[in-house]
C-alpha cells in the first residue's frame, strides 16, 4: 500500500520509539534533572515534546490566547504546569504510544517534526552525560533543513564564528572555527550552552556552560 503524505514517516516515529527506550532507563534522579533547556527538567521537555498528542485544537487555541500569542510564552507555562501530572512511566507511554502521531509544526512538514524531536532528545542526553548518537541520516535531515532563515528563529549570535563538524563534511557560517560533533554544533546553533567537554576552538568557551 503506498504510503499517504499525511502518514508519519519512519524515520520520525524511529526517533520517537529511541528516545522512549532512553528514558525507560532514567533513574527517578535523572527525570529531575536539570537539560540544556534553561528552567526545564526531563519532565518538562517531556511535557513540551508531547504537547501535540494531548492538547486538542481548540484547547492549544484557549492556551495561545491566555498567552497573548506568545507561542514560546504558552509553552514554558504548559510545560512547567504539566510537569508533574505523570509520572515518568506515563510519560515514557505517552511518547511511545504517539510514535506515528502526525504532528508537524507550522510550516515544517516533518522534517521540522523530527528536528524538535531531534534537537530536545539532544537536551535531554547531552545535558545527562548520556552517550546517544543520533543516527546520520536523521541528522542529515535535520542538518539539511537549517536554511539561514530557520536559523534565524533561534536568535543565536554566531557572528564572526564558523561551525565544523569533526564527525561529517559539514560547516555553517564564517570565522573563527567552532569544532565538536554535527549533533554538538546543532545544539549550539539552537542557542544551548553545552557541558565543558565537547567543544574545541577559540569560541568555545562562549558556548560552553560555566
Amino acid at each position: 500500500m503506498a504510503r499517504s503524505e499525511t502518514d508519519t514517516p519512519d524515520w520520525v516515529v524511529a526517533e520517537r520509539q529511541d528516545l522512549a527506550t532512553v528514558l525507560e532507563g532514567l533513574t527517578p534522579e535523572q527525570w529531575d534533572a536539570p537539560t540544556l533547556c534553561a528552567g526545564w527538567r526531563v519532565r518538562e521537555v517531556l511535557a513540551h515534546i508531547t504537547m501535540p498528542y494531548r492538547y486538542s485544537m481548540p484547547r492549544f487555541a484557549v492556551e495561545m490566547i491566555k498567552a497573548r500569542g506568545n507561542f514560546n510564552r504558552m509553552s514554558d507555562r504548559r510545560a512547567r504546569a504539566d510537569a508533574d501530572t505523570l509520572t515518568p512511566e506515563q510519560w515514557v507511554a505517552t511518547l511511545r504510544d504517539n510514535a506515528a502521531f502526525p504532528w508537524t509544526p507550522p510550516g515544517g512538514g516533518f522534517d521540522g517534526a523530527l528536528s524538535h524531536d531531534v534537537i530536545h532528545g539532544l537536551d535531554i542526553t547531552v545535558a545527562l552525560g548520556i552517550d546517544r548518537t543520533v543516527p546520520p541520516d536523521r541528522l542529515s535531515r535535520v542538518l539539511g533543513g537549517l536554511t539561514p532563515q530557520r536559523a534565524k528563529y533561534f536568535g543565536t549570535d554566531l557572528e564572526g564564528v564558523r561551525l565544523t563538524a569533526d564527525d561529517r563534511d559539514w560547516t555553517y557560517g564564517d570565522g573563527a572555527s567552532l569544532h565538536g560533533t554535527a549533533q554538538d554544533l546543532l545544539l549550539v546553533l539552537c542557542g544551548r550552552r553545552l557541558p565543558p567537554g565537547h567543544l574545541t576552538g577559540a569560541p568555545g568557551p562562549r558556548f560552553t556552560a560555566v
